[in-house]
């Protein structure tokens, strides 16, 4: 063997290796959710104390678990669990016979005979052996809708997709609609931000207003093509990470311009002596399906409030003011313990030829914080003149 084809192999086992990793490491996530999901159903239809706890349910388990250190069980993520179930039942097999995990006894069999009612109440056709199921009678969009229902998919067919693939399709109500998508996915190995493009351009609803409906189809599988979803993909996708225990890294979504530059004010910030104390850095925020982050996050011990901070390495956009008041409504409503004041937006904004330091302060109505905050924080011709100078430095090196 010459050395070349021994790099070449050993990148080979390397890049297998970490595929079946990540696969195997999601695999375990979507599994898990479906039995968190099937626990919580069997818990509200047959739990002893069920009446209890009613509509708090979700918003109780949600702070009992994250004492425990459980991630990634927020009352939002539980209801997706809980829709995951009902949406694909027949993944129960999949529980029952894994030979990697313990799960399928942790699935209680009251909650997996839930399965056979819901089955029963519309029998579904039978599974077709090829890799991706035919949807049979596709139901005409512009005519009445069929009666049959969608063929189910093979429980290796859900396991193909991310947690974050079955997000979105989680999200379509109607099940043709979410068949047709499935489909598309399979074939296609779509990315989830392929997936949430075509959702978005109405693919499904064109494909069924269109005489021609295969040419509508060929045109997106051929879009989508010149980006199939990647190891990396899945690598770095945040509930992966999160149910792995792993750092969600800066250097995920940071260049090194940005990172350097981070590194600065983190320091600058520190160093002014007015109470800063660092809470978190590129502090992630999840509404719905979408995952934005805040570069970093203080904590005032004189103001008694959050200090979010996000640099942006261009001129000011009108845009960033809203994206920073999303960020201080999420504190506010999130974040802030008993006794905090209102959240506190510092927003950087540089260009090469100027920097513009603008200030979010939505929410500051108290005149005495709002006087206390203009002498604890920094002036903005500090933050203006420092960020000038850094930057400078930087983009010379």
């Amino acid at each position: 063997m010459k050395y070349r084809e021994l790099i070449k192999a050993i990148a080979q086992v390397h890049e297998h290796a970490q595929t079946g990793a990540a696969t195997a490491i999601n695999r375990l996530l979507v599994l898990r959710n479906w039995v968190i999901g099937a626990q919580l159903i069997e818990f509200e239809q047959n739990g002893e104390d069920r009446a209890a706890y009613g509509e708090n349910l979700l918003p109780r388990l949600e702070a009992d678990l994250t004492k425990r250190g459980l991630s990634g069980c927020s009352r939002e993520m539980l209801g997706r669990m809980r829709l995951f179930y009902r949406t694909y039942p027949e993944l129960h097999s999949a529980i029952r016979s894994s030979p990697m995990t313990k799960l399928s006894s942790l699935a209680s069999i009251k909650a997996l005979e839930i399965r056979s009612s819901l089955m029963t109440e519309s029998p579904p056709a039978k599974i077709s052996a090829s890799p991706v199921r035919k949807p049979g009678k596709r139901p005409s969009l512009t005519g009445e809708l069929a009666e049959e229902r969608p063929t189910p998919l093979k429980p290796q067919q859900i396991l193909q997709f991310s947690w974050t693939h079955l997000i979105e399709l989680l999200r379509l109500d109607d099940p043709w609609k979410r068949a047709f998508y499935e489909n598309e996915c399979l074939l296609g190995g779509w990315s989830v931000r392929q997936l949430q493009r075509q959702i978005g351009s109405l693919l499904y609803e064109r494909t069924g207003l269109s005489k021609n409906k295969r040419a509508v189809v060929a045109r997106a599988r051929k879009q989508s093509v010149d980006a199939p979803a990647t190891i990396e993909d899945l690598i770095r996708d945040p509930y992966v990470l999160e149910f792995a225990g792993l750092a969600d890294l800066a250097a995920y979504s940071e260049n090194d311009l940005e990172t350097a530059l981070l590194n600065h004010v983190q320091g600058f910030l520190l160093e002014l002596g007015t109470g800063f104390c660092f809470e978190a850095r590129q502090f992630r925020i999840t509404v719905g399906n979408e995952h934005d982050r805040i570069d970093l996050v203080f904590y005032h011990r004189r103001l008694r409030c959050h200090v979010l901070v996000d640099l942006k390495i261009r001129a000011f956009s009108h845009a960033d003011a809203g994206q920073m008041n999303f960020y201080l409504n999420y504190f506010r409503e999130n974040m802030m313990a008993p006794g905090d004041q209102p959240p506190v937006g510092i927003l950087l904004c540089s260009a090469k030829d100027k920097t513009k330091v603008e200030y979010a302060t939505a929410g500051l109505s108290q005149k005495l914080f709002v006087s206390r905050y203009l002498v604890a924080l920094p002036s903005v011709e500090q933050l203006r003149k420092f960020v000038e100078a850094d930057r400078a430095r930087f983009e010379r090196k």
